[in-house]
Order: C-alpha cells, then structure tokens, then sequence
C-alpha cells in the first residue's frame, strides 16, 4: 500500500460516527468530526479543538455558527450539497442574533488564526453570509454566498486574509466586503497581504468594497450584473486606503441600478471606482459594456470622496476598456499624481487619457 492511500486511511479511520464526538486523533493529534443531515454543526464546531475539521455531509442545516478556535476547518460537501440557511434563533446565539450564517470571531483582542471555511453554500441570512472580525490567515474556499441581507463575504479587524474561488450573488450589498472596523472611525489597517482572487460576484449592489484598508491584492475576479463591480473606498482618516493592486479582473456589463443611499449616489454601469484613495495600481483588467448615468459610472472612475478625500498618486495602466458609458475612463477628481498609460480605450473624461 502507498503512502498517500496509507495517509488516507488514517483520515478517514478519524471520522466520527455522530456529529458531536471528537474521533480518535490522528498521528499529528488532529481529529475530523462528522455531522450528518439533522445533526448540528454548532455542536461539532463546538467539540473541536485546534487544527481538527468539521466536514458536513449534504443537506440543508438551518442554523448560524459561531468559530472562535484556532486552526479550525470547516468545510461541506460541496456549494450544490451543504447549505445552510436561517434557523431559530436563542438568545446565546450571537451570531444568528446578529443576523449572520458563519461568524469567525477573535476574543479578548486576540485573533482567531488560520481557519478555513470551504465548500458550503450560506443563503437568506439578514445580515452577512460569512462575517469575521479579529481573524488572522483566515481562508474562505469555494463557498457560495446569496441572497443574504448585507454582505455576502465580509471581514473587519483582519489581516492575511484569503477569499479564493467563491461565488457571492445576489446580496443586498457587497458580494465581499473588507474594512478596517465598521464600528469606528479609524484609519487605514494594514492587511499584510490580504488576497481576493478568483472569485465570481454577480447581482449584487457592488461586487466588491475594499474600504480603509491597506495592502492587498484584488485581482482574477469575474464580476458582471452588479450595480457597480469593485470600490477601493478612503476618507480623511489616517492612514489613507492605498497600497492596493486591482489587476486581471474581467468586469462587464455591471448594469444593475441601484437606488441611493445616505453615503452613495445612485449606482449603476460602474466598473472599477476609486474614492479617496492613494498609491493604487490599477492594472491589466478587461473592462467592458458598463454603461449607466450615476456620477460614478463609467470603466475606470476616479471620483472624489463624499467627505472630500482626494484621490493621489494612483497608476491606471495597461488596461482593456470597451464600450463603457458615459466614459471608459474618467477622471472626476481634483487629487495629484494620478497617472493612465498604457491603456486601449476609446473614450476619457478629459480628453486624452486612453
């Protein structure tokens, strides 16, 4: 017998035969809990230790869940065969109380590390699909986010973050969402490397927000029917939202309208947006048919923030623009520095940025 069928045998001798037992540990001490349909996630989720797993076998579990332990996997069946929906709430479950599916959530000031969430699908909670906060390394894997209340995907007080191959649509706002705090008025946080890739985004009010963060990559995602595809999102905090890379992202046909709100205007045919940011390098996207009349429609959107931020020292270079509306790229900022280069387009606003 080889060594990885040997390897396999021992993960699957761990596997427990209820949703609540912790199996035998494996040779690393780290045991795999099995919940089946009807059981509770919660209670699996709560038995675990460190580096164990959850796996949830197909079915529809109707409940939120709470992870506060490191090294913690959790992953389903599959986005088409697990999914979990809103149950009963009690009044010791804050995360259901709270209007969230999975919650990932640091205590005390120390970040929950390294858990992974992967496989599953979060449906119909009023509030966020995933949310996490005070998390470190965390990584959410081919998970499916829709029609939830708020965000689809969201994360505050977060570094090293990983959103890889998701699917968020049909949220009532950001299919994924990244911030500093959405409690305070703080500068910029520095996600030491953060990473959204891969990712399809669709129907939702913005594919994408990244809002007082810095330091990430945002790049390979496909967004299309969305009100707007993705906004770096800065105010007059310090330090600024900045040292982001949006490149390699397919973005067409972001026509969705979407009405007004107390921060936005009307949002409809927006591409990329960039509102009081610094040192974004927006690069090698393909960019086309985002076509609408909201101040921040159009390709590529340089736009003053709402409390007056400007945008300063962003590059805008070698990217793909076709057939957006009223322009493929647009400058409507007054901030310095700003550069377009390289970039195969028809129409600017001013003259002569393509």
């Amino acid at each position: 017998m080889t060594k990885r069928q040997l390897a396999h045998l021992a993960c699957a001798a761990a596997v427990v035969a209820s949703g609540v037992g912790a199996a035998a540990p494996s040779a690393a001490h780290r045991s795999v809990h099995l919940v089946r349909a009807g059981e509770s996630i919660q209670k699996a989720v709560d038995a675990a230790k460190p580096g164990d797993t959850v796996v949830v076998s197909p079915g529809t579990y109707h409940e939120s869940v709470r992870i506060t332990v490191s090294g913690l996997t959790l992953r389903g069946s599959g986005a088409r065969n697990t999914v979990i929906v809103p149950g009963t709430t009690t009044a010791a479950d804050a995360c259901a109380g709270a209007g969230n599916g999975v919650c990932v959530t640091g205590t005390g000031g120390i970040p929950v590390r390294n858990v992974t969430v992967a496989a599953l699908t979060l449906r119909g909670f009023t509030k966020q699909g995933l949310w996490a906060t005070g998390t470190d390394r965390l990584t959410v894997r081919a998970v499916t986010t829709e029609q939830n209340g708020q965000w689809g995907l969201a994360t505050e007080r977060s570094t090293r973050t990983r959103i890889v191959g998701n699917t968020a649509r049909n949220n009532g706002d950001a299919g994924v969402f990244l911030s500093n705090t959405v409690t305070a008025e703080e500068g910029a946080l520095d996600t030491d490397g953060a990473v959204v890739s891969r990712n399809l985004l669709s129907g939702n009010r913005i594919g994408i927000t990244v809002r007082r963060l810095r330091n990430l990559t945002v790049g390979h995602n496909d967004a299309t029917g969305n009100c707007s595809a993705i906004n770096i999102v800065g105010d007059e905090n310090k330090p600024r939202v900045g040292a982001v890379t949006v490149r390699q992202n397919h973005i067409h046909a972001n026509n969705k309208f979407c009405p007004k709100t107390a921060r936005l205007p009307f949002l409809q045919g927006s591409g990329i947006v960039l509102t009081g940011a610094e040192d974004i390098h927006v690069t090698r996207n393909r960019i086309e048919d985002n076509v609408g009349t909201s101040p921040l429609s159009g390709g590529i959107v340089l736009f003053k923030s709402f409390v007056g931020a400007l945008n300063e020292h962003n590059d805008v270079r070698d990217n793909i623009l076709r057939r957006n509306g009223p322009a493929d790229l647009a400058n409507r900022d007054t901030g310095q520095g700003n550069t377009f280069r390289g970039n195969s387009c028809k129409v600017s606003v001013p003259a002569g940025l393509c």
